[in-house]
């Protein structure tokens, strides 16, 4: 399934190239981790690796319908239209780090109740398996990050004297801010599970506070200025109301 899914991105960013389109800077970034996923799976680095790789498949699809009604000229869902909207003058790395934020905040905790129904939400055992999962893609993802900054720097060019004396603290803060914002979304999905329980209206009404927060935390992300100086003070994740501290 990873490797359907990467051949699909293949083909997406091949068009967003071609048209120079700004929105291929996170597409890259995104198929380059989804293939380093795909080893980790094939390397056993996972508890439970085709329940990983159905639930990287579902995370990724709901990025790529939203890319997919942006690119026909509809509007997504209020995060991705934020991220899509940016300005396309933006360095890459501001337009990697709206998406990042849009799809682990908004579609991340939907990825997670799309693939754990809300018995096994009750089952700890199995509960277990699953954060140690989602911890190790944790881990998958660190180490993208110097990589990463490498490949946007090429893109990009270095930058300012700040951002070049910033780049170690940028690598850092970014490993810390994934986790942070993970940490967040099983909190989130959590919730997503307990309204689902409660009613299809319970449900949409958690999902809509969801998609309200994570708009908010996008949009602050669009302000001048250095981006991980920011989420210093503030945090990348995002936190439902109802889950508790």
């Amino acid at each position: 399934m990873i490797e359907e899914l990467i051949g699909r991105m293949a083909a997406l960013l091949d068009s967003l190239q071609a048209t120079g389109d700004p929105r291929r800077y996170f597409l890259a970034t995104y198929q380059r981790t989804t293939i380093a996923v795909a080893e980790e799976v094939k390397r056993g680095g996972f508890a439970d690796p085709e329940w990983v790789e159905r639930w990287d498949v579902a995370f990724a699809d709901f990025y790529l319908d939203a890319l997919r009604t942006a690119v026909a000229g509809h509007e997504p869902s209020r995060p991705w239209t934020i991220a899509f909207g940016a300005p396309a003058d933006l360095p890459a790395l501001r337009h990697v780090l709206l998406g990042m934020n849009a799809h682990i905040n908004y579609d991340l905790p939907q990825a997670l109740v799309a693939v754990i129904t809300d018995e096994q939400f009750d089952d700890q055992a199995l509960l277990t398996r699953r954060q140690a999962d989602h911890r190790a893609i944790d881990t998958v993802l660190a180490g993208r990050v110097a990589a990463e900054d490498d490949e946007l720097t090429a893109v990009s060019g270095p930058g300012t004297l700040l951002d070049r004396l910033l780049r170690p603290f940028n690598r850092l803060g970014t490993q810390r801010f994934l986790r942070e914002a993970r940490e967040k979304v099983w909190g989130n999905a959590i919730a997503l599970s307990r309204a689902r329980r409660e009613s299809p209206d319970a449900y949409a009404t958690v999902l809509a506070q969801l998609e309200e927060l994570s708009a908010a935390k996008v949009a602050a992300l669009m302000a001048p200025g250095q981006v991980l100086l920011k989420l210093a003070a503030t945090g990348f994740g995002v936190q439902l109301p109802t889950v508790g501290s």
